[in-house]
């Protein structure tokens, strides 16, 4: 190994030989004759190894050893002494000199000194890099990362959690368990199974007390350290703050809405759970329903929750294609497999290939689809029409239906294979009926969206309309409370929905009129006194009433209640 190497000795024929050594086994050399010139030298140049004299006029080498370790160079320092019994060679090597050679120095010893230190200092060097890298990774990951030894005491953390947990360089060497930050952790335990297992332990959003002395929402994971014998010997901890998500969460929760759903009542909560248990599951989903009842926007909704969100997403409505063209359009064909197939088309299977396909009113398919759809949810593959080569299709399937299968393969009309292929998980979808809570949600949702389709200004429907749709049964669920707020739209020229701009449809609905007009309001003057006595505080409000906050809205809403001015006083 080739380095740059500095001599420090006050006689000029030990300089001159040892460097005529050094340059005759290809070293770069610089000499100096004093501590006041290796000082200078040190200062200017950087050297891979320092033979320093421990005897010299203005000081010793001892000097010079102190002075590179004090400015944490990392060139070794060997000692040149003519005495090697003396004391100053143990206080050489006790202050971290990496060896020393007697005089007469003999070429043989110094080049397999110098030979020594460089190679030491090569893999400090190395040792230095990784050191280093490993560090800016460290400081770099947005992850709060700790380090504790096999007793759980802190050794190391990173910048992130030091303003996630509020660590100091005082807690270096503490007990985890015993610090204040972390007394209400759930973490020390899965750092003591971790060390206890070998093995890496995980906790999903634990509630924790932050730095500063606030909440957070933190995953955690934890990483055991082995030795050469599999043996724990500390454990890397990982913590992820989820507070921003888990707010986000409860915001979307509060506003009833999950991807593109809108509604939070319970059967909607209980769609949202299997949605997500679904999301990243690769199995077949049956979503089933009354018509309008939302099944797209749940399969969409699955797919672009899991892991294969950026893949593509492929519809296919089975009674919208007769079933001449259904088995070419979902299959594909090659030139010439029938009249007018001027050249190869790939069907929509390949086109999802590696993603979703989504069937609704997957009833009605023909007997002869439904076979070649059984083979490709059992083995991937299929041939496209007039073609006898086999084509592979990953491909997760989401099937939708407002039939009775079960009826349907009674009665002969569906392969009962499939129908069980198909219903490996089954999501039922609640009719707007059975959640009527969730209507001045879809209201104001539908408002938001066609004042900015039509560029209007409608604040609300009056309360006799929304009384009317919390009584009307809404056959078309959802679809059609989207479409009757849609002609009211195009009609109303106020800021109010009225009955005069519902459709003719919903107006046969006779008990609408009747029974909005006999809305007993026999509550509206508790509630107004109860608002008016807190300062119109809707939480403070709805817990003396005895109700949900979203109860109280809805009643200010149906009522038309509204905050009176408050008078001028003179």
């Amino acid at each position: 190994m080739i380095g740059r190497i500095l001599i420090l000795d006050d006689e000029e024929s030990i300089r001159f030989t040892l460097s005529r050594f050094l340059r005759a086994a290809g070293h770069t050399v610089v000499t100096v004759s004093s501590c006041s010139g290796a000082l200078a030298k040190i200062s200017e140049e950087s050297f891979d190894v320092v033979f320093a004299d421990i005897i010299l006029e203005d000081g010793t080498g001892i000097d010079i050893l102190r002075e590179i370790k004090a400015r944490g160079l990392a060139c070794p320092v060997i000692m040149i002494t003519g005495d090697p019994g003396i004391d100053t060679v143990t206080d050489a090597i006790h202050l971290g000199a990496f060896d020393y050679i007697p005089k007469p120095v003999k070429q043989e010893a110094l080049l397999n000194a110098a030979r020594l230190a460089l190679s030491y200092k090569a893999a400090n060097d190395e040792k230095e890099r990784y050191r280093s890298n490993l560090e800016a990774i460290f400081r770099s990951v947005r992850e709060a990362i700790l380090s504790v030894n096999k007793e759980s005491v802190l050794i190391e953390f990173n910048e992130a959690a030091r303003e996630m947990c509020g660590f100091t360089q005082a807690d270096i060497g503490q007990p985890l368990g015993l610090l204040p930050q972390t007394t209400d952790w759930r973490f020390e335990t899965i750092l003591a199974e971790a060390l206890a297992s070998g093995t890496p332990r995980e906790v999903d959003r634990v509630e924790c007390r932050a730095g500063n002395g606030g909440r957070r929402v933190v995953s955690a994971r934890a990483y055991p350290l082995l030795n050469t014998y599999g043996q724990s010997t500390g454990v890397v901890m990982m913590l992820r703050d989820d507070t921003h998500v888990s707010n986000l969460e409860m915001k979307l929760r509060e506003s009833g809405q999950f991807q593109r759903i809108i509604g939070k009542s319970e059967p909607m909560q209980k769609v949202y759970a299997l949605i997500k248990a679904l999301a990243s599951v690769q199995t077949t989903a049956l979503i089933t329903g009354e018509s309008g009842t939302g099944k797209e926007l749940v399969a969409e909704a699955l797919h672009t929750a899991g892991d294969l969100c950026d893949k593509p997403l492929v519809k296919v409505n089975c009674s919208a294609l007769p079933e001449s063209l259904l088995e070419s359009e979902l299959f594909g064909h090659v030139k010439g497999a029938f009249t007018g197939a001027i050249k190869d088309s790939e069907g929509r299977f390949q086109k999802a290939d590696g993603g979703t396909i989504f069937f609704d009113e997957i009833g009605d398919l023909s007997p002869r689809v439904q076979l070649k759809l059984l083979r490709v949810l059992e083995k991937q593959e299929f041939e496209r029409v007039g073609s006898s080569v086999t084509v592979k299709a990953n491909v997760r399937l989401i099937a939708a239906t407002n039939k009775n299968l079960l009826e349907q393969v009674s009665q002969g009309t569906l392969r009962e294979d499939l129908y069980y292929r198909l219903k490996v998980v089954e999501i039922k979808l609640p009719p707007l009926r059975a959640r009527t809570e969730d209507i001045p949600l879809l209201v104001d949702h539908f408002l938001e969206g066609f004042n900015v389709k039509f560029k209007k200004h409608i604040e609300s429907v009056s309360s006799d309309v929304f009384q009317a749709f919390l009584m009307y049964s809404w056959p078309g669920n959802v679809r059609e409370l989207e479409h009757t707020m849609e002609y009211a739209f195009v009609l109303c020229n106020k800021n109010i929905i009225t009955f005069d701009d519902l459709p003719a449809d919903f107006m046969k609905f006779t008990a609408v009129r009747r029974s909005s007009s006999e809305v007993r309001n026999d509550d509206v003057g508790p509630i107004l006194e109860v608002l008016n006595n807190t300062d119109w505080n809707k939480a403070k409000a709805a817990r003396m009433l005895g109700i949900d906050r979203v109860t109280l809205y809805r009643k200010i809403k149906r009522y038309g209640l509204v905050r009176e001015p408050l008078e001028m006083k003179l």
